[in-house]
């Protein structure tokens, strides 16, 4: 911050339940992350004690702080005058004036946003920075129902997973699955299924990834079968990008399985059998390859679905983890489609499972449509800010990389500990609780991070 915080003399510590989390804030705030939310972001209302932009930023560390609901502000960021100087606050807003700030934005205030958070991810993130020459680029796009109340705008009944007649929303996700960050986030309602808002999505992640005719052709867009219209597709091929995905059509599945010659059985998946399309004519605008794959049913009858790729069989090879040497054998060939397209289950649905266990996703809703989706953008932030703590953690404990999202909010970012204020209310030493085991691992590594801070960082006795 330009101006120093004044705060009274004789506060000089003070007691927190989030020390390695006000760690993670002083460089998130050294790097002004949220700058250009208070740049583009406009919300008409009056300004009595705090902006709307910094009660935004109040919700956004509430979320860092584990927090389900924004009831939770008062007993999290409220009380803790460390995290508030962490972050760049003076004090922090009650619980219902950010909620009253979150329902006065309007559509153009979540447009602002939209473009805010495209500025940040372009600085701040590893996705923008990806090196197309060298490696592909892999996006995962995928929606999750995000259930709600009825009287909510645009709650409609869709699908929504173990809750029949149930009305909400639907989240579309755009993931950078190499980085584990969310590149564009949208929300819809919720009967809109992923053959509506591929395109959009896909639209949206070209502005913020700047992708060009030569990076699009680097890009691989992997889907499932929501996204496998022709439709959708011959977009994506038109557009140069490289696809791996499902048909949409299930009876177009069942008449292409008929045409399979040799049904070989998956390696690694008893019960599973997958084969060629032989097929000439397809109606797409650039050659791909087709391959059924079956599945028995518990009633004993045969699940057949289709993938399409354009990808190689040395690619996919590769990309699948397996050896190149494998290309003459037919049947390992077609497992590395096969698992390429099972390992979505490791990419963009592990990172919706985790945004719901780690960030609480679908525990907080806003009866406003624009509310809701001002806060699906501090939710993202909040993703991508975890998987960005990770890699200014990681030099100094690689280990940090197999923590995902709740394991990082619940036992990095959640430490005892106690902060030391000089006389202008700026933090100079942060001590971490000897007695808990994570403190001894992060300790190097949060010291090693605020050094150009001129922070501390100590293990002591609270």
């Amino acid at each position: 911050m330009e101006q120093s915080i004044h705060v009274p003399e004789a506060v000089k510590e003070s007691f927190t339940a989030y020390a390695s989390l006000i760690g993670i804030g002083v460089q998130f705030e050294a790097r002004q992350v949220f700058k250009p939310i208070a740049h583009h972001v406009k919300i008409a209302q009056k300004v009595v004690t705090y902006t709307p932009v910094d009660k935004l930023k109040d919700g956004f560390i509430n979320l860092l702080a584990g927090a389900r609901g924004m009831v939770e502000v008062n007993k999290r960021g409220r009380c803790d005058m460390g995290l508030q100087r962490a972050f760049g606050r003076a004090g922090c807003a009650e619980q219902s004036v950010i909620q009253d700030t979150l329902d006065t934005c309007t559509d153009e205030n979540v447009a602002q946003m939209h473009t805010a958070m495209q500025v940040i991810y372009q600085k701040h993130s590893q996705g923008y920075r990806h090196d197309y020459t060298h490696d592909w680029q892999l996006l995962d796009v995928d929606m999750t129902g995000r259930p709600c109340g009825e009287k909510a705008a645009f709650a409609t009944p869709g699908y929504f997973a173990h809750q029949r007649n149930r009305r909400g929303r639907q989240m579309g996700y755009v993931i950078a699955t190499w980085y584990e960050e969310t590149v564009v986030a949208r929300l819809y309602a919720g009967h809109t299924q992923l053959n509506k808002a591929l395109i959009p999505l896909l639209e949206a992640t070209e502005q913020t990834l700047r992708l060009d005719c030569a990076r699009r052709a680097r890009t691989i867009v992997r889907m499932d079968a929501g996204g496998g219209s022709v439709e959708d597709v011959n977009w994506l091929l038109c557009r140069g990008y490289q696809v791996h995905g499902k048909d949409y059509s299930g009876q177009r599945a069942q008449n292409l399985a008929q045409r399979v010659r040799v049904w070989i059985p998956d390696p690694y998946n008893p019960g599973r059998e997958m084969g060629w399309i032989e097929e000439t004519e397809t109606p797409y605008c650039r050659e791909v390859r087709r391959i059924a794959v079956r599945c028995r049913k518990q009633n004993q009858q045969w699940g057949i679905g289709v993938l399409i790729s354009t990808l190689t069989p040395h690619e996919v090879l590769w990309l699948s983890g397996q050896y190149d040497q494998d290309s003459d054998d037919p049947a390992m060939v077609l497992y590395a489609y096969v698992h390429f397209y099972d390992l979505r289950g490791g990419g963009v649905e592990t990172e919706i499972k985790e945004d719901k266990q780690g960030l609480g996703t679908t525990k907080r809703y806003k009866k406003s449509f624009a509310a809701q989706q001002m806060l699906l953008q501090l939710e993202v932030l909040a993703h991508n800010t975890t998987m960005w703590a990770q890699q200014w953690l990681a030099p100094h404990y690689p280990q940090i990389h197999s923590l995902g999202i709740l394991r990082l909010i619940r036992n990095v970012f959640r430490m005892q500990g106690k902060v030391i204020l000089n006389r202008f209310g700026q933090i100079v030493h942060i001590v971490l609780n000897e007695t808990d085991p994570w403190a001894v691992k992060l300790r190097p590594a949060l010291s090693a991070l605020l050094t150009h801070q001129h922070i501390a960082v100590t293990l002591g006795e609270i």
